[in-house]
């Protein structure tokens, strides 16, 4: 076998091998092998049959087809390791010329990483949030404790912002009503603006037993698109009243035996929500101030493959919740256009951080240890609801171990990046990533998961399952 290579572009190869017709003799009789096996001949027995016999029955032409067709993987295979190149994705082939006897020649176009130089990332600059809290953040944190051991008390007068109230419903599109649109007992926080949009103005001034209707434009349903009526009747009203912040409090909502115990607790674990918010924004903030010390050629047939896998992974979450694409859009507060422009950006977002993560992998000669797969397959499991065993053996099926050691040795290699970042807060004062570490179980700081960068899409041209 004879095998060359063009470069199409810089993500983007082209193969062309040549196969003379005796190396074909393995996958020919492979071919007689697989039609012997499934025809049924009078005077042989099955998988018996000759092959001049097979010949005369089905042609010479089938035989070849069924011989080139096994054969390809194959020299493909031979090909890309002759010539040092890795794939992405699946390859474009064309057989140019093959006959009885003759050698076979086909090419083989096929996307592949591009070549680029891997900026400096020791010392990056980056700047995240102060973590300082203020009395009023601690404040708000107590008054949402209050709120959760807040009583609700029937009032005998129409209904205000933030009062609670038990609500009928119905609703009607060009005079018939809309069944999904009906409810009775409903229980709804003015304000809240959760439901409906008219819901709250109209509720509000209206006391158990009284009535009003109001317009509203519907976002989903069979009459997504269109204005109802809706008419809504209140049956009850109450108000909530909240516990005094006292040191009773504290002993009923806490461990704590003084409100000032309490407070001193909850500014502690606010300031830890904080540092940990911290570390997110400086992962992220170095990525991102990596990223834009490199301009790399993305392999477009990969891009627009995943870009498809997106939308139709999205298209069985929809169906399976009984929802439309408009509907989710609407939700989304999107249109088609603002959707496809961000999928398409966070697919190139997160096929770059990954070529550059790599890099950085390669170049430090990172490696993946049991320990450290199995924790990922752990944290993994549990984000996707699932048992470890359960969640390991799919991965084991579908063959994407490969996937879940690439998704932990880039973790690694964005930790690497991070240990040797200078990272300030916005008053200037330096902060300790290796504390935040310590604060965040299982190293998740370091699993790169926002804006798609962690997608669960193989780029070496596997299908995730």
């Amino acid at each position: 076998m004879k095998s060359d290579l063009e470069t199409l572009n810089p993500t983007r190869v082209k193969l062309t091998v040549e196969v003379p017709f005796e190396e074909l003799k393995p996958s020919l009789d492979a071919a007689y092998r697989k039609i012997g096996a499934q025809v049924t001949i009078p005077g042989f027995r099955k998988g018996k049959v000759p092959p001049r016999v097979i010949d005369q029955r089905f042609g010479r032409a089938t035989v070849l087809d069924e011989a080139v067709n096994e054969a390809l993987p194959k020299f493909y295979g031979e090909a890309l390791e002759a010539n040092d190149v890795s794939p992405l994705g699946q390859p474009e082939v064309d057989v140019t010329s093959f006959e009885d006897g003759q050698q076979l020649t086909f090419t083989a176009e096929v996307d592949v990483r591009p070549e680029f130089d891997l900026p400096d990332y020791d010392g990056l600059e980056v700047t995240v949030d102060d973590a300082e809290v203020s009395d009023a953040e601690v404040d708000e944190q107590l008054d949402g404790l209050r709120e959760r051991f807040a009583t609700l008390t029937g009032v005998d007068r129409a209904a205000a912002d933030g009062d609670f109230v038990s609500i009928d419903l119905s609703a009607s599109v060009a005079g018939e009503a809309v069944d999904d649109l009906t409810a009775k007992g409903l229980s709804y926080q003015v304000g809240q603006g959760s439901l409906l949009d008219g819901l709250d103005e109209a509720i509000t001034g209206l006391a158990a037993g009284e009535k009003a209707d109001f317009p509203t434009a519907l976002v989903g349903g069979d009459h997504a698109g269109e204005e109802a009526t809706v008419t809504v009747e209140v049956k009850s009203v109450k108000e909530r009243e909240l516990p005094e912040l006292d040191d009773d409090f504290a002993q009923t909502a806490s461990e704590f035996d003084t409100l000032d115990e309490l407070r001193a607790d909850v500014r502690t674990r606010v300031e830890g929500m904080k540092a940990v918010q911290q570390g997110v924004q400086a992962r992220d903030r170095v990525l991102e101030a990596l990223l834009a010390k490199v301009e790399i050629p993305l392999p477009e047939g990969v891009i627009k493959a995943e870009i498809e896998s997106r939308n139709h992974n999205l298209a069985h979450q929809l169906e399976a919740a009984s929802m439309t694409k408009a509907d989710f859009l609407a939700a989304e507060g999107q249109s088609e256009e603002e959707f496809d422009a961000d999928i398409d950006q966070r697919t190139r977002g997160a096929m770059t951080a990954q070529f550059v993560l790599d890099k950085v992998v390669e170049k430090e000669q990172l490696s993946v240890n049991e320990a450290e797969l199995t924790q990922h397959i752990l944290r993994t499991a549990s984000r996707y609801g699932m048992g470890p065993d359960q969640f390991a053996q799919q991965v084991v099926q579908a063959g994407q171990v490969p996937v879940l050691v690439s998704e932990v040795v880039r973790g690694k290699a964005l930790a690497l990046v991070l240990e040797r970042a200078k990272v300030v807060d916005e008053s200037g004062r330096p902060v300790d990533l290796e504390a935040l570490r310590e604060d965040a179980p299982g190293d998740e700081l370091l699993e790169i998961t926002d804006d798609g960068m962690d997608d669960g899409i193989d780029h070496t041209g596997h299908d995730h399952d």
